[in-house]
């Protein structure tokens, strides 16, 4: 379960960044292809906020999809699991989106 690595490296960023005020919400985008289970991550928050400036914050996580563009005929379109193949047969294609993993937000106070 890499979420759990993921959820403490998160924790641990906004918690340096809350420089000690109480966390109430965090919000995270993630690409589709760093293989994020929502609901484990979610779970995995809990646990790593526990004893934190962010324990009993939410977390609202926003699953971006994953968009690549084919190099033999040019067209953009949206991956729809990890099979990196164009509707043309190419496996020629390059990841523009989906592999991001990014606090957008948080509220303190």
């Amino acid at each position: 379960m890499h979420e759990l690595a993921l959820t403490e490296s998160i924790v641990d960023a906004v918690c340096e960044h809350a420089a000690g005020r109480r966390v109430r919400s965090v919000q995270v985008q993630v690409g589709a292809l760093c293989a994020v289970v929502p609901d484990a991550m979610k779970f995995c928050f809990e646990l790593a906020t526990s004893g934190t400036v962010a324990e009993g914050a939410s977390l609202d996580l926003d699953v971006i999809d994953a968009h690549a563009r084919c190099q033999t005929c040019g067209q953009e379109f949206i991956l729809p699991d990890l099979i990196l193949l164009c509707s043309c047969g190419s496996a020629d294609v390059e990841v523009l989106s989906g592999r991001e993993l990014c606090i957008k937000s948080m509220k303190v106070g």
